[in-house]
Parts: structure tokens; sequence; C-alpha cells
């Protein structure tokens, strides 16, 4: 069934032009309105979470211009699976390099930390060829076989080097040359997790602490990556250095620091932010 879904819908849907493939992103934003959003009570209830102090007027318009974004997320990510390099730089550019560059230049590997916030399929298939360091991303390997082989393959295709979280202490130990290990930073830990809490978008939140940990271990440098979506299908990633000495920190600054960064952008555009998934499970 897997097979059959990526060579007679995914892979033909993918060779189309992008403003073809945007006419199902259309399709599926128009059926929110006979009430067929995909997890609308699960995004309802974030949005309520984070903006209670909001109307629910000012509430309903986000949702739906999250529900316009997440499905152009969709169709650019179909897209992917075919997307040429040229065309995907063109789409997702990094504005700075040179930040990266001077690191480089230092001997300095970097942490880039960052939510799952405008199009982070796009950077993980188009930032490799812009920076001086081996891009490389935490992620947690897919159920299904073929689509984990197939999912991987088009975010690697031009050069982003895949670690399942499994195998993130193994891979820092072992590590050669200069890296750049993108961390999302937003997910929700499991139960058991050492974690960092704060109060992030007016709620009590449990954070990943290996960013930090990882960073601080081996004094790679932090940085965050704050996306910007310039039109339908075009990001910029404007890199901002965060810490250059993690190991002068006190613990937990660096967590603090990045969450609360990412908080400020969610709040200057809300809409861009991945509002589907049960943000707050973990309870301190």
């Amino acid at each position: 069934m897997a097979a059959l879904l990526y060579f007679l819908v995914l892979k033909p849907l993918s060779l189309l032009p992008l403003r073809v493939i945007y006419l199902l992103s259309d399709l599926l934003y128009c059926l929110q309105f006979v009430g067929l959003a995909y997890r609308k009570k699960v995004v309802t209830c974030n949005l309520h979470k984070a903006f209670a102090d909001r109307s629910p007027a000012w509430r309903r318009k986000v949702r739906r211009q999250f529900y316009r974004h997440f499905y152009d997320l969709l169709a650019e990510s179909i897209s992917l699976f075919s997307i040429s390099q040229k065309e995907a730089i063109r789409r997702f550019r990094v504005v700075n390099p040179e930040l990266l560059e001077e690191l480089a230049e230092a001997k300095k590997s970097v942490v880039l930390v960052g939510g799952h916030y405008q199009n982070w399929e796009l950077y993980a298939v188009a930032s490799n060829p812009q920076i001086p360091h081996q891009l490389t991303g935490i992620y947690t390997p897919l159920t299904n076989p073929f689509f984990e082989k197939k999912f991987s393959g088009s975010r690697s295709r031009f050069g982003l080097k895949l670690i399942p979280k499994k195998q993130v202490k193994d891979f820092f130990e072992s590590s050669s040359g200069l890296t750049c290990t993108t961390f999302a930073v937003d997910q929700c830990p499991r139960k058991g997790q050492k974690v960092y809490w704060t109060t992030f978008l007016g709620q009590p939140t449990a954070v990943h602490f290996g960013a930090e940990k990882y960073a601080r271990t081996y004094d790679q440098a932090v940085v965050f990556g704050a996306a910007k979506k310039i039109k339908r299908g075009h990001y910029e990633l404007h890199l901002e250095l965060m810490e250059p000495n993690p190991r002068e920190t006190e613990a937990g600054a660096i967590t603090q620091r990045h969450t609360a960064r990412l908080e400020q952008q969610i709040l200057e555009a809300p809409e861009y932010w991945l509002w589907t998934h049960k943000r707050w499970k973990l309870q301190p």
C-alpha cells in the first residue's frame, strides 16, 4: 500500500509545477469550512491555551491562517521528492551564511536550534549546499520501512546527514570535521526524560535538554535559525549567534534563551508554527 501511494500519487504529484500542487492545498483548505480540518480540536485547544487573553474571533482568524500555511507546507513537502537543488535553494535561502563561515574559520562546530516553524522540510533539503559545515539533522525514523527509505532519501538528496535519535550520543562521540547539527527544540519530551521546565506561550512547558547538553559537552557554538516566509513557497533563514562558548554558561541558560527566542518568533506570526501536535502533554 505504501509503495502504491508513493508511485501512483506522491511521486507523480511531485513532478508537477508547485503552482499545480497548490491546487491540492487550496482544496484541503476549503474543506475546513465544512468541518474537515486536520486535528481541528487540538489546534483550537493549543491556540486557546497560548492566547487565552485574545478574543475567540482573533483565535479563529489565526486558525484559518494556520491551515492555509499548513496545507501549503504539505504541498511543498510533496514537491521535495523531485525538486532540483537549484530550485530548492531558490525557494529557501540562507541569508547570512557568513556567520557560519566565521565559525568554520575558527574550527567551531555548531548546534543549530529552532522549532517546527515555517517550512522545516525545505530547510532540511536546501540548506546544506549553502553552508560550510556538514548539516546534520536529528530525527525519528518512520515505522514503515518503505516510507522511511523514501522520505529520508528525499531529505538527504543534497547532502543532509540524518541521525536517528537513538544514535545521537554515538554521533557526537565519533564525529570528526565541522558539523552543524539541527535540533527541533519544541517537541514534547517523553515522561522520564531529562527536561528543563520553563514558561512557554503562557504554559508550564518541558523542554528537551539535549541541544544544550551536547553544545556544552563538546563546546559547539549555539546558533538560532529564524525562518521567515517571504511569499508563498519562498523562505529565508536568518542565523543568529546565540552562544559562541557554551561551556562558559550556567546550566539551563542556553535552553531558556532558545525557548524564549522561539516564543518571540511565534508571537510575531503565530500562524506559521505547527499547532497540530499536543505540546503540553507533560505536566510538572
